[in-house]
C-alpha cells in the first residue's frame, strides 16, 4: 500500500492523477482489495480523487461490513447537528452544480466518517482484550420469579450465591414440563457493546435435602435493541417485576447457539466463537431444559446465582435507536474539528467534479460498472448496500479466525 501511495505522490508532481489514468472502474477495483482500515484512511488522505473515490464507492462501509458482519442491520445514519454543521463544507454549487448534488456529497462524508470510527471503536477492543470488563448496567424483568422480591432477577447482579450471610439467587417459578423454558433479561452500559462471552453460575440450595443445584441444559443469547426507548420506571427495582419481557417489544438482532450447561455450582463461561456487536444495549440469557425437581412441591425450576455480560461498550458518541424501518446508527461526538474550509477550497475541475456531476446526471449513484463491482465484492457487498437491511442477522454472523486479529484485516 506505502508503493502505492508513494507512486501516486510521484505521479502527482507530474500533474498525472492515478485515478483519471485508470478510470472510476479499475481504480475502484484496487481500492476495493484494501482490508486494513489504516491503508484506507491513508488513502484518502493522498489527494481530493482518491478521498472522493473512497467515498463513492463506499468503502468505509464495505470494509466495517467484511470486518463486522452484525452493521449491516443499520438502515441509515443520524448524526448530531453541531457536528454535521461543522463538517458541511463540501461540494460547492459552482463545483457541483446543484443543491442536490451537495447534499449528496455531504451524506457521503458523513457514511465515510462515521463507518471509520465504528470500525476504529470495533477493533480496539481486539487489539487489547484484557479491557473486557462486565457490561450490565440494569435488570429489565425475568420470564417468571417464584417470591419477588426476594428471589428476583436483581440477584443475579450479586457476585456468587451469599450476600450478608443470607442466600443470593433468582429463582423461576415451577413447572411440571421440564421443557418449559425461562430467561432473564438485562439492560447493558451502552447502546452499543461488543460481548466476548457469558458467565452463569446457577445456584445449589444448602438449605433443601441432598444441596440440589437448579441448573438448566442449555443457555442461548440474544442481543436486541428495544423498539422505544426503555424508561427508569420499566426497568426492575424493589418494588416493580419489570413489565416489557415480551419479545414484541424487541427487535432481536443476533442469537447465538444453544451452549451446553453442567449442573455444577461454579461460574461457567460461555464464550462466543468471536466476540459480538450487541446492537440495542438488550440481553437475553435463556435456559432451556430443566433438571432438577424441588422436594417439597414435585416441580421443576431453574435458579441462577450470579450472571455476567463481558465486553467492551463503545464510545458514547456512537450509539443506536429503532426507527420505522430498522435501526439508526447515531453519532454524537462532542467535537469535532473541521478539516476543510469551504471559504479556502480552491475552485478545481477534475475527476471529482466529474464524478459528483455524474452522480446528479444518472440520479442513481455514481456511474461505475456494477456488474464488475458486484463480481469483485461479492452479492452480499456489492453496491446495492441498501438490500443489506434484509440480511438476517443469523446469517451474517461468523466466527473470526482463530489466528488473531491478523486474520480479520487481511487475506
Amino acid at each position: 500500500m506505502d508503493m502505492v501511495v508513494d507512486e501516486e505522490r510521484h505521479a502527482a508532481t507530474a500533474g498525472v492523477d492515478f485515478v483519471e489514468r485508470l478510470g472510476p472502474d479499475a481504480s475502484a477495483t484496487v481500492f476495493a482489495a484494501l482490508r486494513d482500515p489504516a491503508d484506507l484512511a491513508r488513502a484518502a488522505a493522498v489527494s481530493r480523487s482518491w478521498r472522493t473515490l473512497v467515498m463513492a464507492v463506499h468503502l468505509s462501509k464495505i470494509l466495517c461490513l467484511r470486518l463486522f458482519p452484525e452493521v449491516s442491520i443499520f438502515t441509515r445514519i443520524e448524526q448530531s447537528a453541531t457536528s454535521a454543521s461543522s463538517s458541511s463544507n463540501g461540494v460547492n454549487e459552482e463545483d457541483a452544480g446543484s443543491t442536490a448534488t451537495a447534499t449528496a456529497w455531504e451524506n457521503h462524508k458523513r457514511e465515510q466518517r462515521v463507518y471509520m470510527r465504528l470500525v476504529h471503536a470495533l477493533l480496539s477492543p481486539l487489539l487489547s482484550p484484557h479491557t473486557w470488563q462486565g457490561c450490565i448496567a440494569a435488570c429489565i424483568g425475568a420470564s417468571s420469579t417464584d417470591n419477588f422480591p426476594e428471589e428476583g432477577i436483581q440477584n443475579t447482579l450479586v457476585p456468587g450465591d451469599h450476600m450478608d450471610d443470607m442466600e443470593s439467587y433468582w429463582s423461576s417459578g415451577g413447572q411440571e414440563d421440564p421443557g418449559v423454558p425461562e430467561f432473564l433479561m438485562y439492560k447493558l452500559c451502552s447502546d452499543l457493546c461488543f460481548i466476548d462471552e457469558i458467565r452463569i453460575q446457577p445456584f445449589r440450595a444448602y438449605e433443601q435435602p441432598d444441596h440440589p443445584i437448579y441448573s438448566a441444559r442449555y443457555v442461548r443469547v440474544k442481543f436486541g435493541c428495544p423498539k422505544s426507548p426503555l424508561r427508569l420506571e420499566d426497568l426492575v427495582s424493589e418494588d416493580n417485576e419489570g413489565q416489557l419481557t415480551a419479545d414484541d417489544n424487541y427487535m432481536w438482532t443476533y442469537t447465538s447457539s444453544e451452549f451446553p450447561m453442567l449442573q455444577e455450582n461454579v461460574l461457567q463461561s460461555f464464550k462466543f466463537p468471536r466476540p459480538v456487536l450487541c446492537i440495542g444495549g438488550v440481553v437475553k440469557v435463556e435456559f432451556l431444559g430443566r433438571i432438577q425437581k424441588q422436594v417439597y412441591d414435585d416441580l421443576y425450576y431453574i435458579c441462577m446465582a450470579h450472571v455476567q455480560v463481558l465486553g467492551t461498550p463503545l464510545p458514547q458518541e456512537l450509539g443506536a435507536a429503532p426507527c420505522e424501518d430498522g435501526i439508526v446508527l447515531k453519532y454524537f461526538p462532542e467535537h469535532e474539528p473541521s478539516r476543510d474550509s469551504g471559504c479556502s477550497r480552491p475552485k478545481w475541475h477534475d475527476i471529482e467534479t466529474r464524478i459528483w456531476r455524474a452522480l446528479k446526471a444518472t440520479g442513481q449513484g455514481i456511474g461505475f460498472n456494477q456488474e464488475l463491482l458486484s463480481r469483485l465484492l461479492g452479492p452480499s457487498l456489492s453496491f446495492a448496500l441498501d438490500d443489506l437491511s434484509m440480511v438476517k442477522p443469523e446469517e451474517v454472523a461468523r466466527p473470526l479466525p482463530s489466528s488473531g486479529l491478523s486474520g480479520i484485516v487481511g487475506d
